[in-house]
C-alpha cells in the first residue's frame, strides 16, 4: 500500500517567525499560518472561515523566513503533516499537528512590502527533525509570483 503526506497551503502569518538553535545549532523557526475559505450556505450566504495552522521551518530555510517574513505576510507553503505528541506537567497525553515545511514561496506584497515569486526548497526534501535541511539557493520563479494561485472561481476547480 503506498502512503503519501503533503500539505500545500497558502496564508497569511499570525505572528513574526521565531527562531530558535537546537543544541546541535540547528536552525529551527516556527510560524503561524492562517489559511481563509470562503462558501456559500446552501440559503446561498457568503460565510469565510479561517484555519489557524503551526508550521516549522528547518536549516537555510529557517532562517530565510526569519529574514523576510513579518506577520500578516503572505506565504505558499509545501510540506507535510507531522504528529508531536508528550506528557503534560499533570502526566496527560498531549499532541499537536503541524506542517514541516519543505518547500515555500513569498507571495505579493500583502502586509506591507514582500519577496513576489522567490522560490526556496530544501535539500532531498524530508531529512528528520535531528538531521541536516540546509536549503538551496533561491530560483527565480519569475512572473508575478503566486498570481496563478488567485482568484480562481470554484466552478473552474475540476474536482
Amino acid at each position: 500500500m503506498a502512503n503519501l503526506n503533503k500539505v500545500m497551503l497558502i496564508g497569511n502569518l499570525t505572528r513574526d517567525p521565531e527562531l530558535k538553535y537546537t543544541p546541535g545549532n540547528q536552525a529551527v523557526c516556527e510560524i503561524g499560518l492562517a489559511v481563509n475559505r470562503k462558501y456559500r450556505t446552501k440559503d446561498n450566504e457568503e460565510r469565510e472561515e479561517t484555519t489557524f495552522v503551526d508550521c516549522e521551518a528547518w536549516g537555510k530555510q529557517a532562517e530565510v523566513l526569519k529574514q523576510y517574513m513579518t506577520k500578516g505576510k503572505p506565504l505558499f507553503v509545501e510540506g507535510r503533516l507531522k504528529l508531536d505528541t508528550w506528557e503534560d506537567k499533570d502526566g496527560g497525553k498531549r499532541s499537536k499537528m503541524r506542517v514541516v515545511i519543505e518547500n515555500f514561496q513569498f507571495l505579493g506584497a500583502g502586509g506591507g512590502g514582500g519577496g513576489g515569486g522567490e522560490r526556496y526548497v530544501s535539500d532531498e526534501g524530508g531529512a528528520s527533525r535531528g538531521g541536516s535541511r540546509g536549503g538551496r539557493a533561491p530560483a527565480a520563479t519569475g512572473g508575478r509570483g503566486g498570481a496563478q494561485h488567485q482568484d480562481v472561481p470554484d466552478e473552474d476547480i475540476p474536482f
